[in-house]
């Protein structure tokens, strides 16, 4: 049967070389979306009319909102809370006090509410869709100050939940995949009660520093991904300001090279797969 599925690049904005790469895979119709981090230092006026551009030259795709609320990035609200030499915390730090409910649920609001306006002020318009760098939608206190900003601020996106659609043994394999499918029970709960919608199924989580090819990594998210299911991917071209923000780097260049290759049209087509 054939299937549309989203395959959606995170991180434009974060480093002038990423965003290059993902308008090139926008501009061939190898993407369906890329998600804007509007708190990179690296995102500005220039890099949202590139691509504002290419979305009325191009085929079609969506743009959604990345919201950040991990170090080493910046808030874009004043005074929020908490912070380490001016940066939002760590992920392991934001996960922490999520889970011991130490999370300013104000700030958080504030702050989303922050990134949602500066997207509309670099778009003219709400984004189409909102997921979060890190997956810090998905953590409590954080899941429900966004889900209401989005609520309010762009009721007609949708939001993503990281659910798996893979077997369950195959989730205990990955362990990252097996924590944000937990979290997702409550966040498509709770979506849902906001009005908005999500996504049915996710995949795209691997460990970054397996050196498996990532077309056979790839292959694999596509097992069990139904019709509208969500693959995340990372490409890009690595530069000073990514190697800066970041430590996921050459995997980025690994994917972009399979994204722009012939070998991954080839297998969209042998499993009657299209990108929507």
């Amino acid at each position: 049967m054939a299937r549309r599925i989203w395959l959606v690049a995170d991180d434009y904005g974060i480093a002038p070389a990423v965003s290059a790469a993902i308008r090139d895979l926008l501009a061939h119709g190898r993407l369906s979306a890329t998600s804007v981090m509007v708190a990179a230092p690296s995102f500005d006026r220039a890099e949202a009319q590139s691509l504002a551009a290419l979305a009325a030259a191009a085929p079609p795709f969506a743009v959604g909102l990345h919201v950040t609320l991990t170090g080493p990035f910046r808030p874009l609200s004043p005074n929020f809370a908490p912070l380490r030499d001016g940066a939002f915390l760590s992920l392991a730090d934001v996960m922490a006090r999520a889970f011991l409910g130490r999370l300013d649920r104000a700030a958080l609001a504030a702050e989303i509410a922050a990134q949602l306006a500066a997207f509309a002020a670099a778009f003219g318009r709400p984004p189409d869709y909102v997921d979060g760098h890190q997956h810090v939608q998905l953590m409590p206190a954080v899941r429900d100050a966004l889900l209401a900003a989005v609520a309010e601020a762009a009721p007609h996106a949708w939001v993503r939940q990281c659910g798996s659609a893979a077997a369950p043994l195959a989730r205990l394999a990955d362990p990252k995949g097996w924590l944000l499918d937990r979290l997702s029970r409550r966040f498509r709960m709770r979506a849902q009660a906001h009005g908005l919608g999500t996504n049915p199924a996710f995949a795209g989580t691997y460990d970054f520093g397996n050196a498996r090819p990532f077309g056979a990594r790839f292959a694999g998210f596509l097992d069990g991904l139904p019709d509208g299911g969500v693959v995340m991917c990372h490409p890009g071209e690595v530069d000073d300001e990514l190697r800066r923000l970041d430590p996921v780097t050459d995997q980025r260049a690994r994917e972009y090279a399979y994204f722009a290759g012939p070998e991954f049209p080839a297998l969209l087509q042998a499993q009657g797969i299209s990108l929507r």
